[in-house]
């Protein structure tokens, strides 16, 4: 992704120094705990937990998280100090699709577990413990902050530095040859969403799941995310919803793709992990994530490119 590297403003406001601290302090509870589960400690995780059948494994993903959560720290930085302004483009914007689709299904799926749990609707899951809950609480807690925080800085720095990319309503995107590659990989990525889309809308419905992924509250939110990922990208490729900003698609179609791909992801390397590998169904869905969220990531990066190219220098 070719994006014009022009420096955002220098002047760091005191609201944004107030993020930076929010976010990193955000990080610190996370972090804490799984340093002290890689050095040993099974604080939180409960006798019979899975997760202690793994220890090699588990410490290994350990490490993994905590590395992940650092990241979040670094960008932080990198969002509010001078040296962040000269970072090419491609090095922040991939980690922060990352960041952003693990993150943001978060942020709407645990409230939302919050309140059907309290309202006394069920979730589907099993009974196996995992860890205690309130270990999902603080983390997810945390999270939640630093998704809050961290967007708020990203927002403002990507707006001062590449604001001119998403000007205008969709109306104004080029038409013809030039966006076929988009138009194909929006097309590609509708008709691959549909086999996922339909596993999560099933189970979303009451289907039982044979590994234990019919979480219903969660599986409407993968499929918010994956319908925003196509809606997106389909309205950037095909010029849909033709008096909306361009902002508007550009980030349904950011935000779902990271959260398709990434949780996909994400999920198929917990399986492994854990040894409790998914069913071939859920696998498939899983995976079916995954390319859909790439695909429209594409999208989004062949459009920034294009725009970038014909910004005037």
């Amino acid at each position: 992704m070719t994006i014009s590297t022009a420096t955002a403003p220098a002047r760091v406001t005191a609201g944004r120094r107030s993020l930076r601290l929010i976010t990193i302090a955000a990080c610190l509870p996370y972090l804490s705990l799984k340093l002290a589960w890689i050095a040993g400690s099974h604080l939180g995780i409960p006798h019979g937990s899975p997760l202690l059948e793994h220890r090699t494994a588990l410490a290994l993903a350990n490490g993994l998280t905590v590395l992940m959560d650092a990241a979040v720290v670094v960008l932080a930085l990198l969002l509010t100090r001078p040296w962040g302004r000269r970072v090419p483009a491609a090095l922040l914007a991939v980690p922060m699709w990352l960041a952003v689709g693990l993150l943001a299904p978060i942020m709407v799926g645990f409230p939302l577990q919050l309140v059907v749990r309290g309202s006394g609707g069920g979730d589907g899951a099993g009974d196996e413990p995992f860890l205690a809950g309130w270990v999902f609480t603080l983390v997810y807690g945390g999270f939640i902050v630093q998704g809050l925080a961290l967007g708020a800085l990203f927002t403002g720095y990507a707006r001062e530095r590449w604001g001119h990319l998403w000007r205008g309503r969709v109306r104004d995107l080029p038409a013809g040859t030039a966006t076929g590659a988009r138009r194909a990989a929006a097309g590609a990525a509708a008709l691959l969403a549909l086999f996922p889309g339909a596993v999560r809308l099933v189970r979303a419905l009451g289907a039982a799941s044979a590994d234990g992924s019919g979480d219903r509250s969660l599986q409407c939110v993968h499929l918010l995310f994956l319908a925003a990922a196509v809606t997106g990208a389909w309205q950037l490729a095909f010029r849909r919803g033709r008096a909306l900003p361009v902002a508007v698609p550009l980030a349904l179609a950011w935000t779902g793709s990271g959260a398709a791909a990434c949780w996909g992801g994400w999920m198929l390397l917990g399986g492994l992990v854990t040894g409790n590998r998914p069913t071939a169904l859920t696998g498939l869905t899983y995976a079916g994530q995954m390319i859909v969220g790439l695909l429209v990531v594409s999208v989004v990066a062949r459009l920034l490119s294009s725009r970038s190219a014909e910004a005037p220098r």
